[in-house]
């Protein structure tokens, strides 16, 4: 039984990476805007540019002990359903794949090809069989709705390019009482990082509530975790916040 699970987690690995690089020969180039944010305000702020998903600090960040302290402060628990957007060569991913275990999942997206492929090239080595993987988009996660307890978005959000199209597309991945975690650091705008007063409105412009708020120097930045509140704003009706 075993073997068959590692066989089918190998097959399913094997079968995302064909369909990412399938991609990569159809999809057409994209407009300077997605359909999927045509409808939503552009962020009145620069983006910072996204410098590099592959990670060559795996040990000095554990030696911060900084995945452990993440997922403490959002109580992730045995058999628990999580995605890690932005999941680049997979830092979180398989150390929630680990805290989760066998009755747990972890959904793996990014929005970079490469990186995925070689995220399942080192899900397939270490056979963690409880990892999927999936391509997103700037301004849609394209996750399955009703599927997850946390959505974790790690030193990440500050290159999101259409975040209110990008938070609003993610609200119905989320099942009943499930959170969003951040993990940003207090730089200035444009920089690789976001001012918490900024990032609070953002997400409080689709309808999102704060739950926590916790500035952690062990994880260079803060912790603040969301939760859907009553209703989702309208996409013509949310107003871009004023980043001056």
């Amino acid at each position: 039984m075993i073997a068959m699970r590692r066989a089918l987690a190998t097959t399913v690995v094997a079968a995302a990476m064909l369909l990412l690089s399938a991609c990569d020969q159809i999809m057409p180039v994209a407009a300077d805007r997605p359909d999927s944010a045509a409808q939503f305000p552009k962020p009145d702020r620069p983006v910072a540019k996204v410098i590099s998903n592959q990670f060559s600090n795996e040990d000095a960040r554990d030696e911060r002990n900084e995945a452990q302290v993440v997922m403490d402060l959002a109580n992730i628990r045995a058999g628990m359903t999580v995605a890690d957007i932005g999941a680049g060569e997979g830092y979180y991913t398989v150390r929630l794949a680990e805290r989760v275990g066998t009755d747990g999942r972890v959904l793996a997206q990014d929005i970079s090809r490469d990186a995925l492929e070689r995220l399942g090239r080192r899900v397939e080595r270490e056979r963690l069989e409880n990892i999927s993987i999936k391509l997103g988009e700037s301004a849609d996660p394209q996750l399955p709705p009703d599927s997850f307890d946390r959505i974790f978005m790690v030193h990440m959000y500050h290159e999101v390019t259409e975040p209110y199209a990008f938070l609003w597309h993610m609200w119905p991945a989320l099942n009943a009482g499930g959170q969003i975690i951040l993990v940003e650091s207090n730089s200035p705008i444009g920089t690789h990082g976001l001012p918490h007063r900024l990032l609070f409105c953002e997400f409080e412009a689709i309808g999102y509530e704060l739950v926590e708020y916790v500035e952690r120097p062990d994880i260079k930045g803060y912790f603040a975790r969301f939760e859907r509140g009553k209703a989702r704003t309208r996409p013509e009706a949310i107003r871009a916040c004023n980043a001056g």
